[in-house]
């Protein structure tokens, strides 16, 4: 059974001052524990990103062996029709690996699910920035690292930034800094928001997130 719960928060500008403007998230989160749902929602996000292309010759696909190496009787060595056999050096390889394709299904409902609850959770780590997609005009990592100063954000932690549009600036002035990921509010993912320890969120992506996870 899921409960309505609902979380305010104050946005701040570039500056860390806090502006005026609130912003309200409607989260729907289990009654119960959530936490098996997340995890399940991490193992499809894990088993999507293999490629499954291992792949192994068997003694058909080897080359060569078309030949019987020795005659069947006579030789008193023991028999054998091919030289790409499993037992023998430069054989075929026997169950190996082939290329599959491997996917876990989960519900939408049970997806949006899992994203809610781990928000909430994360409620605490969140903060709200007005503007960020558009607050660079220069790509500089210097002036992204001010932002994080007047935010107190502490970059020994990772960091995870969502934003509505990634922009060029933003992107060029993020992606020297080690503990931080930049990604799209409709890339959003429990993998990403499991990992972070400290969360920045812009009003557009919150609409973003309202609109497609929230409904």
């Amino acid at each position: 059974m899921t409960v309505q719960k609902f979380v305010i928060y104050n946005s701040l500008d570039i500056n860390g001052q806090e502006s005026n403007n609130t912003h309200k998230l409607k989260l729907n989160v289990l009654e119960k524990s959530g936490n098996y749902l997340i995890h399940k929602d991490i193992l499809r996000h894990k088993i999507s990103q293999k490629q499954g292309t291992v792949s192994t010759k068997t003694r058909s696909e080897v080359r060569g062996g078309g030949r019987k190496p020795w005659q069947q009787k006579g030789t008193g060595r023991a028999r054998a029709g091919s030289n790409r056999s499993p037992l023998w050096k430069g054989g075929g390889i026997i169950f190996g690996p082939k290329p599959k394709k491997i996917l876990l299904k989960l519900n939408k409902k049970e997806r949006k699910l899992a994203l809610q609850t781990l928000l909430y959770n994360k409620r605490n780590n969140i903060s709200i920035i007005d503007n960020l997609e558009n607050a660079i005009s220069i790509p500089k990592t210097k002036t992204f690292l001010d932002i994080c100063k007047n935010c107190g954000l502490s970059l020994n932690q990772k960091i995870l930034i969502i934003v509505s549009e990634k922009t060029k600036s933003l992107k060029l002035s993020t992606r020297n800094i080690k503990n931080i990921e930049l990604i799209s509010a409709s890339n959003l993912n429990t993998f990403s928001l499991l990992k972070a320890k400290q969360i920045l969120l812009t009003p557009l992506a919150i609409n973003y997130i309202k609109e497609i996870y929230c409904d």
